[in-house]
């Protein structure tokens, strides 16, 4: 196995992922079209950027939906012709602009609404590197499956969390947005 720094999240409907256990073991195996594809066991899948022809393989992993946190003016972002692979997939499509020079924790709360919307899941979550996908992944961890700091904080650098700018500003938005 290698290791990638990038990350996109499939979670499972129905799970209690405050249940999970610490230091859940994260898998990479290549994926054609995904970038550094990653799984959390059975509940997390992860990867960076994705091709459009990729979209496919990912409906029939059991995906039900793409959320690309990539800003449509990245080198190599394409997001209308993921959009359409999506949509002529079946899956549902939501594309929230992370911008990781100027983190805005509106674009969280949006994130969290989505990911946990009846019928989004499970979810392919993905940008370019990892760092952003995997700091909202922290977020969602804590605020919504009530995770410890420390438990989230691991598995989000696990997951590719390497920017220390992006784990401050998750850090900030659960100390600030507690529920």
């Amino acid at each position: 196995m290698k290791t990638h720094a990038a990350l996109a999240v499939l979670v499972f409907a129905g799970l209690s992922f405050a249940a999970a256990p610490a230091g859940a073991q994260v898998s990479k195996d290549p994926v054609p079209g995904i970038t550094n594809f990653a799984r959390i066991e059975t509940t997390v899948a992860c990867g960076g950027a994705t091709k459009p022809e990729a979209i496919p393989e990912i409906k029939k992993m059991g995906f039900a939906s793409v959320i690309n946190v990539r800003v449509a003016t990245e080198p190599g972002a394409d997001v209308p012709a993921e959009e359409a692979a999506a949509k002529a997939a079946g899956l549902k499509y939501v594309h929230l602009p992370f911008n990781a020079s100027a983190p805005d924790p509106t674009l969280v709360d949006n994130f969290l609404k989505a990911i946990t919307t009846p019928g989004i899941q499970p979810a392919f979550i993905h940008c370019a590197g990892g760092s952003r996908a995997a700091a909202l992944w922290l977020i969602k961890r804590v605020a919504v499956d009530r995770w410890n700091v420390e438990q989230a904080t691991s598995e989000a650098e696990a997951l590719g969390l390497a920017s220390p700018a992006l784990k401050k500003f998750a850090l900030d938005y659960v100390q600030t947005h507690k529920r």
